[in-house]
């Protein structure tokens, strides 16, 4: 699937195609990802083989842009399944987007964004969730139609947050074979405690909580490397509350803010409320 784009021989005529999941398109996304973020190692081909081909509620959903034989830009999206005023809808999750250095500012990631969102409302997807930094949360919800949810509430302390799970109209959904999957990430380590789920944050004294109210299948118990006194936690829970000492991270002391934005791929499904809104770090690629 292609988008002609600007007329042909234009300096700028780039080709839009389907991502794909071969072996070769994996190595050149890896490639791409790891040339624009040379700050982490995760982008590997073990990685993406995780995300964009092993999960079990589908394939990636997304575009890549080539000049000539060369992959300029690429965006992708996830399939996910969610709660959403108690009924379960299929929607996909925004995740990796990258232009290569010389293909920058010309438009390419919004292209790439508006084709995806095309693509996935006709394969029955009803919506678009994603967590945006600071910088890149304008163009979401300016260009490409997003809505603000709500920033994402950053704490930490000694204990662990709690909320009123039964309040949620919004929450994603994870099904055996999806946690399974989920806790597979090669580039995440995770272990349990009483009802919930830690990971590995990279920083000494902290563990992250990425999914509380879990008991996790598969998830060894308490094996946490060394120890880590400090809970750690992002996202959106209705009533929460802290058991225990935890603090709000102010925004300034954070490496960037990251809020929720959501698009509605169905008139059906309206924008959901986030006081009513469970979303934590297991819902998305924090860890």
């Amino acid at each position: 699937m292609t988008d002609s784009g600007a007329p042909a021989g234009a300096k700028d005529d780039y080709r839009l195609t389907r991502t794909g999941t071969t072996a070769e398109q994996i190595t050149s996304y890896a490639t791409l990802l790891s040339t624009v973020f040379p700050e982490t190692d995760r982008f590997d081909r073990a990685y993406l083989q995780w995300q964009y081909v092993e999960n079990p509620d589908g394939e990636v959903v997304g575009f890549d842009a080539f000049a000539g034989d060369e992959l300029a830009a690429h965006y992708v999206t996830i399939p996910i399944s969610a709660s959403y005023k108690g009924e379960t809808i299929k929607g996909v999750l925004s995740l990796n987007t990258a232009t290569h250095p010389s293909h920058q500012g010309k438009g390419l990631f919004t292209r790439l964004a508006s084709q995806t969102y095309d693509l996935a409302q006709s394969l029955g997807y009803k919506f678009v969730v994603g967590v945006a930094n600071q910088n890149s949360t304008p163009g979401f919800l300016r260009k490409l139609g997003f809505a603000l949810v709500a920033p994402l509430d950053v704490r930490v302390g000694l204990g662990r947050p709690v909320g009123n799970a039964e309040g949620a109209t919004f929450a994603r959904i994870w099904s055996d074979e999806a946690w399974a999957w989920r806790i597979g990430n090669p580039a995440g380590h995770y272990w349990s405690g009483p009802q919930a789920v830690y990971a590995d944050p990279g920083q000494v004294g902290i563990k992250m909580l990425v999914a509380s109210g879990h008991v996790a299948p598969g998830v060894r118990r308490g094996s946490g490397r060394g120890l880590r006194p400090l809970t750690g936690w992002i996202g959106l829970k209705p009533g929460l509350r802290w058991r225990g000492i935890g603090v709000a991270v102010p925004d300034r002391m954070r490496p960037s803010p990251l809020n929720l934005i959501f698009k509605s791929l169905d008139p059906a499904i309206g924008v959901p409320e986030a006081a009513t809104t469970t979303f934590e770090a297991i819902d998305f690629d924090a860890y």
